[in-house]
Parts: C-alpha cells; structure tokens; sequence
C-alpha cells in the first residue's frame, strides 16, 4: 500500500521576522532594560503615533487591554450601554463586560462586513426614546477593510456619544488616505503572534487626546500614585508592555508598509487564480479604502458550487492546510444569549449569513509562492 506523505503545514497567518528584531533585544539586554518599561516602549509609542498620524500613543499587553483602557477612561460602568460590533472577535466585546455594562450589537452591511450604518442609526433612535443612549460605540475594522467611518462618525457625533476604532487587525490599512486607528476617540491595535505584525503578545492605545493616555499609562502600571512608598487610590491594571517586546515591535513596525504589500499581493493571486469559481466571492474592498489584506476571506453560495464552507475547510485540513470560518457573531454567541443586537435590515441579518457561508484562507506575508499555489491547486480540486 502506498501512503501519501503529509506536506508540511500550511498556516492561516503565522508570525514574519524582519531579521532586526534580535538587535534591539540585544540592546535592551547589554543595557539592563529588561525591566516592564524602557527606551524601546517610550521609541515604539512615539513610532506608532508617527505612522497613524495621531498625537500619541499607549504600548500596553494586548488589544483587549487597550480597549479596556479606553472604555475606563470614557468612565463606562455598570449599567452603561456600549453598541458594539457584532461580527468580530469575543475580544472586541469582553471588556464591556470587565466594566459591567451592557453591550448592544449592531450588524454587518455587505459592502464592507462591518458595522451596518443603517442598523447603527436604528439602535440611537430607539435608544433615544428611551433616554438610554450608549456611552460609546466600539467600531471593528474586519479582516484589514475599514467600516463605513465618515457614515458611523456622523451618526455617533449627532448623539454626542464617542467611538473607538478596533483595528486590530486593520493596521496600516487606509481610509480616504488616512491610516485606520485614527479616527475615533480612541484607536485600537493588536501585536498578536497571528496579526500582520507582532510583539509576540501585545496591543496599543493610539489617540490626540495625550493626556488621556497619560493616565491609560497610570491605570496600566497599577495606578500607583506619586509617593515615596506604594499608594493607590484607585483600582489598576498590569497592562504595560515590555521593553524586550517593545524592541521587538520597533522592528516588525519598520517593515509594515512591506508586509502589506505582501498580504495584498497574495489575496490577488488567489483572487486571479480562484475569482471565476461559480458561488465565491471575494470580500469587497471599500471604494477610497485599501485594505492589508490581513486575512483573505470569501463566502460560498453552497447552492451554485455544490461544496459548503465547511467541506471545504475540512478537506484543506486533510491537505495539512489551515483554513477558517469567519468570525461567529457575538450575538450568536451563548454568553451573550439574550442580548439586545440590531440586523442591518429587518429579517436580513448580514453577519449571521457571512459566518454561515464565509471562508479564511492562509494569508501570512511569509507564504512562498510554491504555498499559494498549493492552495489554489487544493481549493480548485475541491470543486471538480
């Protein structure tokens, strides 16, 4: 009998050394920083705000942290409202429940499955008349495309209610020609290890607004109050970045603009090779927005191809290749059972359908060509 040897994996997003990372960890150890913070956290924030265009920036743990950061300081509490996108990542939503509020999630549109304009506009109506408007609305930018921005800012600034821009997996990404992060009261980034550059663990906090960063920065190294001894008078959080991490976040950030590029170029290869398919389509870019591409995603209208998602995802998985559905909605998501959550249209619920037909396929800037084609040749077998 002859057995099929397994080719090695193929993963969905995997980390992409630049090669300077280990120079400025060396550097923070031939120096001693290797305490929490440092010259590489202080240069990272200063880097990052640079690129974004923004007047400053936060280096903390986590995306999730930075969230949780921006939400105590728009002092959200229990019995708040926060609307919330909902087809995303549990991590978008999780720190409204760390405050004790309540989130309120709005669906996907088509255009550019992320948060609906219309459904949003629905929720401020009705949250108006019952006095209960939210405290802020927390934006995600899905997959690397950026939300309909100008619409939802416009939206948010007629109730007087601020947002905060999730890019986590949106960074280096454009609106309109500007970078995506920076456009509501707070941004958002993510340095995980899958992220389309990385800190190994790590998040940051972008706004203009300095000095509420000043005090995310106070709230993040456990609120600790100027004494000569350990004084707190407020709750705190361990939420800074390393200065090891930070070193390597200085180096992953001076090759972004080249990752990016590499994403793209991937999505289009499999957009050329695997766009005619009968049933799979691409998710859209935003006209005046160019996406990095992150992840490359497509749904599939199991009725023209004759495959389901899942078919497909299985039989990359027996091919040793890493494919995924896309985000299950979080209100579909048993913790949020009951959960108040508006549809971009009545009996039209977009981010419901796009998790039911969606696919992601490996996207990482390090993919070889021979990895590609790999899976387009798998993809295209699966629909003979």
């Amino acid at each position: 009998m002859i057995v099929k040897q397994k080719q090695n994996r193929i993963y969905l997003s995997s980390p992409h050394m630049s090669g300077r990372e280990q120079s400025y960890i060396q550097e923070a150890f031939e120096t001693n920083w290797i305490a929490p913070l440092g010259p590489n956290v202080n240069a990272f924030e200063e880097d990052i705000a640079a690129y974004a265009g923004v007047n400053g920036a936060a280096a903390v743990s986590s995306g999730t942290a930075a969230i949780h950061l921006a939400l105590e300081l728009l002092e959200i509490g229990r019995g708040d409202r926060v609307f919330c996108s909902s087809l995303t990542f549990m991590a978008s939503a999780n720190p409204i429940l760390y405050q004790g509020a309540e989130p309120v999630f709005i669906d996907s549109e088509p255009d550019t499955w992320n948060m609906s304009p219309q459904a949003l506009k629905r929720a401020f109506k009705d949250a108006a008349k019952t006095n209960r408007l939210p405290k802020a609305v927390i934006v995600v930018n899905l997959y690397g495309q950026s939300a309909k921005i100008d619409e939802i800012s416009a939206i948010c600034d007629e109730y007087g209610v601020p947002f905060i821009e999730d890019a986590a997996e949106s960074l280096g990404s454009l609106y309109k020609g500007k970078k995506s992060g920076s456009f509501g009261k707070f941004g958002i980034y993510s340095f995980n290890g899958n992220k389309i550059i990385t800190t190994s663990g790590g998040g940051m906090l972008i706004s203009d607004d300095v000095e509420a960063l000043e005090k995310a920065r106070f709230l993040a190294t456990q609120a600790r109050d100027p004494a000569p001894h350990y004084q707190h008078s407020q709750v705190g959080f361990n939420y800074r970045m390393s200065n090891i991490l930070a070193g390597v976040g200085r180096a992953q950030l001076e090759v972004l603009d080249d990752r990016v590029e590499a994403r793209r170029a991937v999505f289009n290869r499999y957009a050329e090779a695997l766009g005619g398919i009968p049933g799979l389509e691409f998710m859209p870019e935003l006209e005046m927005t160019r996406s990095n591409r992150w992840l490359t995603t497509f749904t599939l209208d199991r009725n023209v191809s004759g495959i389901s998602p899942m078919n497909l995802i299985n039989r990359l998985a027996e091919e040793n290749i890493e494919a995924r559905p896309v985000w299950k909605p979080l209100h579909m998501q048993p913790i949020f059972d009951g959960v108040n959550y508006y549809p971009h249209e009545r009996g039209n619920c977009v981010s419901s359908s796009l998790f039911a037909n969606g696919v992601c396929l490996p996207s990482g800037s390090n993919m070889t060509t021979d990895e590609q084609d790999r899976v387009i040749e798998e993809v295209k077998e699966a629909f003979k």
